[in-house]
């Protein structure tokens, strides 16, 4: 087959802005080069990604009617319209637009078709004659640190500690990017259902297991090591799209914003956000904002209202807004986080350590403070802090908690021109982002990426 010939590929994302979006980011790069996209998502969410298609005559959007699930409210088609605890039925949504997807598939024949939650789609393309990819939105870290079920793991539910005994896995390659002993209960959603009579771990262990092949998010210079880790575990090749971090957007920042940070020096803002779908407990949302005001720094926050909360101003610490006055901003709805981490005023980026917001923050100067709740996020955190040293994670309490002094502390070390660590970080995090910014660098990975997919089609 030439090398140069266009591919059609679709594209079929987990109903969450964290997945769908890198999807969408990928598929930029691919149309760029010629190729292709159909992409599958929720019929409500088009109109929110619209603007992030930049390539519409090469990209078509073709939206899914989510059906109703018991237990679910009426009208949720993502992750973000709903808290974690519902995510095992979003699933079951998701699993139901199998005919409409087969439907699409038959019709447009495309070449190759990218999933990740969908653990049905490889049979339903290889019995289609399209090759399969899955594709992943999380570090390779996770994805290799997950014991692969054996015999006894089968059953759905059970006691999810003796799933445990190995981890991290026989030959995982480092000791660093690892959970400690009492953060293993993040793990526990990993052996619960997940679906109708599948539980998350055989899910993804079967979406990896029956594909033609795995992609992955990353890159070499970072996560080489567990990338092999999973081509071997797998017994499949694993191709790298390296990090793909989102291009600013064309628009300039919304005049608040660009005003309010404008009335700020260079690097002395602190600017927090947490991903489209993390929801935190009350408590922890006020120790959040206790901490931010203590730094004594300017600070703009990105947060959805915490539990129980219908806005994030009911739930603001009693006199905080009083007391911070114009240097505090707390908002409860979306802004553009790229473009914020570009600000010359922002100087410090405190994150929930997702793996998007992992590649923002290495190609962006502000420095990095992870505050990491769900088990993928607690790996990234130890990726760039233990391993990379480019951040700084905020201590916790073997609760899972944290507190404003921890917070606070996390923070001024690496604002502190004058600490060691904030200057070992600064350090490294600068040597990172020369490389990953460096020219040719992201293309030469999606270059080498399409050859793979090309190479994927020639194999019988």
């Amino acid at each position: 087959m030439e090398k140069s010939r266009e591919l059609h590929i679709a594209m079929f994302p987990w109903f969450a802005f964290g997945h769908m979006i890198p999807f969408l980011h990928l598929s930029n790069e691919l149309a760029e080069r010629g190729h292709k996209i159909t992409f599958f998502l929720p019929r409500k969410v088009q109109p929110k990604l619209q603007h992030l298609n930049s390539y519409p005559h090469l990209i078509t959007f073709h939206p899914l009617n989510v059906p109703h699930v018991d237990g679910l409210p009426p009208g949720t088609e993502t992750a973000s319209d709903i808290g974690r605890s519902l995510t095992h039925l979003l699933v079951i949504a998701l699993d139901r637009t199998s005919d409409q997807v087969e439907a699409a598939l038959r019709t447009l024949n495309p070449h190759i078709l990218f999933y990740d939650f969908a653990h049905w789609a490889p049979v339903l393309a290889s019995q289609l004659g399209i090759k399969s990819v899955c594709h992943s939105s999380v570090s390779a870290a996770a994805i290799g640190y997950r014991p692969l079920p054996n015999d006894q793991d089968q059953e759905c539910g059970g006691d999810w500690r003796r799933h445990l005994r190995d981890v991290p896995p026989p030959g995982y390659p480092s000791s660093t990017v690892v959970l400690r002993p009492h953060e293993l209960s993040s793990m526990e959603f990993v052996y619960k259902p997940f679906g109708e009579g599948i539980t998350f771990q055989q899910r993804l262990t079967t979406a990896y297991a029956r594909s033609d092949a795995i992609s992955s998010r990353t890159c070499q210079e970072i996560e080489g090591p567990f990338c092999d880790y999973i081509s071997i575990r797998y017994g499949k090749q694993v191709f790298l799209t390296g990090p793909i971090p989102p291009k600013p957007l064309p628009e300039p920042l919304e005049d608040r914003w660009a005003q309010w940070l404008g009335g700020f020096g260079p690097g002395s803002v602190i600017f927090c956000a947490f991903g489209s779908e993390n929801i935190m407990v009350q408590d922890q949302f006020q120790e959040l904002l206790l901490g931010l005001e203590l730094t004594g720094l300017p600070f703009l926050v990105a947060l959805k209202p915490p539990l129980g909360a219908a806005t994030v101003e009911e739930a603001f610490p009693e006199g905080f807004q009083e007391r911070v006055g114009g240097r505090g901003v707390v908002h409860g709805g979306w802004v553009p986080q790229p473009t914020i981490l570009r600000h010359p005023s922002v100087g410090c980026f405190v994150s929930h350590a997702g793996h998007g917001s992992m590649w923002e923050s290495l190609t962006t100067d502000p420095q990095i403070v992870l505050l990491p709740e769900y088990f993928d996020h607690i790996l990234t955190a130890r990726l760039l802090a233990d391993e990379l040293k480019v951040a700084v994670e905020v201590e916790k309490e073997e609760n899972g908690s944290f507190s404003k002094e921890r917070l606070c502390e996390a923070i001024k070390t690496v604002m502190d021109e004058e600490s060691e660590i904030g200057g070992l970080v600064k350090k490294n995090h600068g040597k990172w982002k020369e490389t990953l910014v460096s020219p040719g660098f992201m293309s030469n990975y999606i270059d080498n990426f399409v050859g793979q997919l090309q190479d994927l089609l020639d194999q019988k």
